[in-house]
């Protein structure tokens, strides 16, 4: 495709992303039928020069919905410091996209959260486990869709998967654990838009699975917003300072509802199937209110 022009373009709105999902494809179909001009860039193809720049993107709102971490947080680093009016901020981008350092902003505001713990090489995560209890989840500070998450039953399993992880990429390295909360076998989605919770399903463990991500064979149904579910997820997300954001909450039998994850850039194909809310149509609209603003 070629570097990306802005200049030459009267749009003011956009979407930047790396690979085009049914959500990428939703939200640009709803403002094509709208008649809403957004541009789409791909973020493979977008040059920034970061001390020449400085007019191009200024007014611009740009909805951030890259699949790659490192990507997406560089990309809407360069582009707010350009001017751009990104949906998320680079705040949002850099406090939701990091387990450890959400769970300690969440703890802190008074969002219920599992209990957690961190080390920083295998031999003094061995010993913390020894404090904390068996079983613990293990997971990875970056990343998405239950991937390099483990349940460890004892210190056995512990020792051969914090093995590994001595041999991968530094980031997992530091090691990040949560409780098991004891839960029905699902956990709940959110989708927070501005300042309502617009829609929240139930995520169902697939077959043989503990873990309630889609991709791993669950299935989903509505969950009901409740007045305390609304309150804890308007809460999260604005302790992120999100414009778009999804909670990932489980009922614990312990604590009641427990935050575990706010999603910067996150999906909802699902959401829309089974509650059959207009998400991307939603979305178009705050990318225009925040254009009129």
């Amino acid at each position: 495709m070629g570097t990306i022009n802005i200049e030459e373009d009267a749009s003011s709105l956009y979407i930047l992303f790396d690979n085009i999902r049914w959500e990428e494809k939703s939200i640009i179909e709803k403002a094509k039928q709208t008649g809403i001009n957004v541009k789409s860039i791909d973020c493979k193809d977008l040059v920034l020069f970061l001390n020449e720049d400085t007019k191009k993107f200024k007014d611009k709102v740009i909805l951030q919905r890259c699949i790659s971490y490192f990507r997406s947080l560089h990309s809407t680093g360069g582009l707010e410091g350009l001017g751009a009016r990104m949906i998320n901020s680079l705040y949002t981008s850099f406090m939701c996209g990091n387990k450890l350092i959400s769970h300690i902003e969440l703890q802190r505001n008074g969002i219920q959260t599992p209990n957690a713990m961190c080390a920083f090489n295998a031999g003094s995560a061995i010993e913390g486990i020894k404090k904390f209890g068996y079983p613990v989840v293990i997971k990875p500070t970056v990343g998405s869709w239950g991937r390099l998450i483990g349940l460890l039953n004892d210190e056995e399993a512990a020792k051969a998967v914090l093995e590994d992880r001595e041999h991968m990429f530094p980031i997992y390295h530091i090691n990040y654990f949560e409780e098991f909360i004891k839960r029905p076998p699902r956990d709940i989605r959110a989708i927070v838009i501005g300042d309502e919770v617009v829609a929240a399903i139930y995520r169902y463990s697939g077959t043989n699975e503990w873990k309630t991500n889609m991709a791993l064979g669950g299935h989903a149904s509505p969950c009901p917003i409740t007045t305390e579910l609304e309150e804890i997820c308007m809460k999260s997300s604005k302790i992120f300072k999100g414009d778009i954001v999804g909670v990932d909450l489980m009922e614990s039998e312990k604590y009641g509802l427990v935050v575990h994850e706010v999603n910067n850039t996150t999906e909802f194909k699902n959401t829309v199937r089974v509650t059959g809310v207009d998400i991307p149509g939603l979305i178009v609209d705050y990318m225009t209110n925040i254009l009129k603003k």
